[in-house]
């Protein structure tokens, strides 16, 4: 307590001093997100503005707008207000400029950032280690791994030493791209060099151990989590998900299980990724109760299922034929809040097209539009595909003429589906407009489409005309199987005899 201080209060009137106080203290916050406020603006404000400023504290305040504006994308605006800095002998800060850097690499225009780059290293600020970091990503997310490489070799000769993260970074891309010899001589380069002698670390060992997963070597993969724990390295989350993934990847349940056990007594909590793995496992191994158990142990231990999780589950309800169940998941999940994925809902569209119901899948589509979810090709076509089940021609085709007017329009399976609708029905002359139709607009039909319109050529007893369409697909670059040749020579054998049937066979093959 301050001497003189009557009750504690510091000499200030209860409940007066306080407010005077945050006053004073909101009145300069305001001032400064005026002056924040002012400053930024002038980006778009003529120059005659920005020849006001010219304190070091004016100029440090404009980097800060230019990290706010590569945050929100406006990367152009940002170059011309360090352009207009430089013009004022004012170099923005490595710090401004790797903002800059980050967010040409995360718009793809690597070759801007490269130019940045070649500047800082001409007229300053020098790059610093996080500089070449942020770019060696950016080549790596466009799958440029050579030229990452070649950038890492780089860094000494601008005086920069590479660090833990660098390596990480060029070792994760290695082993994405599947080179995994070429991943091994980096580590053995990188751990030869003295300022990596220290113990691999956790995040290296366990991109390691998923590469050595990912290549089927579950031994060399176990060195590395034994040499880990000899280390005493603390281990996390992730490396136990790469160890459990890995272990189920290549059918070791009962290790994976082992392995969830062990993460449970070190007090470290499975998240939504340990449980997902579990469900992929199990759905794929077609015991889907065990997934259902999975997905059961996850809301007794609090883990938040998303949108994989949902995905799966309703997937393998359909797959099972209980889509009433996968249509009441839906709901559940539409209570919370959550509004799903596309994909979901054609999932239960097409369960229920698959089992004759289109009432109900035309029940989910318009829910889907009704929280604000638009359909996508794939739903048109799960609705056409149960309609055609149901042979309503009609139906579908009206369904086609929607999406034409409205959109999203009808793809290469959209028009195979009604192709072979048609022409299994005899009504040709619409599978051949449709078949006019793709070309006009662009698709090229497949051998899909030209075996249904043999088949209907056939039925109506046109076989000139199949003959035609099959030596077309014969000396195109199509992948032609057996099925067309099949259903021509069976058809033309029915009408004309064995003996016409085998000429046409060995016309055939000669054509």
């Amino acid at each position: 307590m301050i001497q003189g201080s009557p009750s504690g209060r510091n000499g200030f009137d209860e409940g007066e001093a306080p407010r005077a106080v945050f006053n004073v203290l909101d009145g300069i916050l305001k001032d400064t997100l005026d002056r924040l406020k002012t400053i930024r603006e002038t980006v778009s404000v003529p120059e005659t503005i920005l020849a006001k400023i010219s304190t070091t504290s004016d100029c440090r305040e404009l980097e800060t707008i230019i990290r706010v504006l590569c945050s929100e994308g406006k990367l152009d605006a940002a170059l011309w207000l360090r352009s207009k800095l430089i013009a004022k002998s004012y170099v923005p800060d490595v710090f401004t400029h790797n903002y800059l850097i980050s967010a040409f690499c995360k718009v793809g225009t690597l070759e801007k950032a490269d130019c940045l780059i070649r500047e800082m290293l001409t007229q300053g600020p020098l790059p610093n280690c996080a500089t070449f970091n942020t770019f060696i990503r950016g080549y790596c997310v466009k799958g440029h791994v050579d030229k990452a490489l070649s950038l890492f070799s780089s860094m000494a000769n601008c005086g920069i030493k590479p660090n833990r993260i660098t390596c990480n970074i060029l070792l994760h891309a290695l082993c994405k791209e599947g080179l995994v010899e070429g991943a091994r001589n980096f580590l053995a380069e990188i751990l030869n060099d003295e300022f990596e002698r220290t113990p691999i670390d956790l995040i290296t060992s366990t991109i390691l151990m998923d590469m050595y997963f990912k290549n089927r070597d579950v031994a060399e993969a176990l060195h590395h989590w034994t040499k880990m724990l000899q280390e005493g390295t603390q281990i996390d989350v992730v490396a136990f998900n790469v160890l459990i993934h890995g272990f189920c990847s290549n059918q070791e349940i009962k290790l994976a299980f082992s392995c969830f056990g062990e993460m449970i007594k070190r007090g470290l909590q499975p998240d939504v990724f340990t449980c997902n793995t579990f469900i992929s496992y199990f759905r794929k191994a077609g015991t889907f109760d065990e997934a259902l158990n999975v997905l059961g142990l996850m809301l007794d231990m609090g883990v938040a299922p998303d949108q994989i999780t949902y995905k799966m589950i309703v997937q393998g309800l359909c797959l099972r034929g209980e889509v009433d169940k996968a249509a009441k998941l839906l709901c559940s999940i539409l209570e919370f809040s959550t509004v799903p994925e596309p994909i979901i809902w054609n999932a239960i569209i097409y369960g229920y097209g698959k089992y004759g119901d289109t009432n109900n899948a035309l029940l989910i589509r318009e829910k889907m539009v009704a929280f604000g979810v638009p359909p996508n090709t794939y739903t048109y076509n799960a609705i056409i595909y149960a309609l055609l089940k149901e042979g309503d021609i009609n139906g579908a085709l009206s369904l086609k003429r929607e999406m034409d007017q409205r959109g999203p329009f009808p793809d290469l399976v959209t028009y195979n589906m009604l192709v072979s609708a048609t022409c299994n029905l005899g009504r040709l002359h619409f599978a051949v407009q449709l078949h006019e139709e793709m070309l006009r607009t662009g698709y090229l039909p497949d051998v899909m489409t030209y075996t249904e319109l043999i088949k209907g050529y056939c039925l109506k007893g046109q076989f000139k005309e199949a003959e035609e369409i099959y030596v077309r697909i014969w000396s195109s670059s199509l992948q032609v199987d057996h099925v067309p040749c099949q259903i021509l020579v069976k058809r033309y054998c029915r009408a004309e005899g064995i003996k016409q049937s085998l000429i046409l066979f060995e016309n055939l093959l000669i054509g």
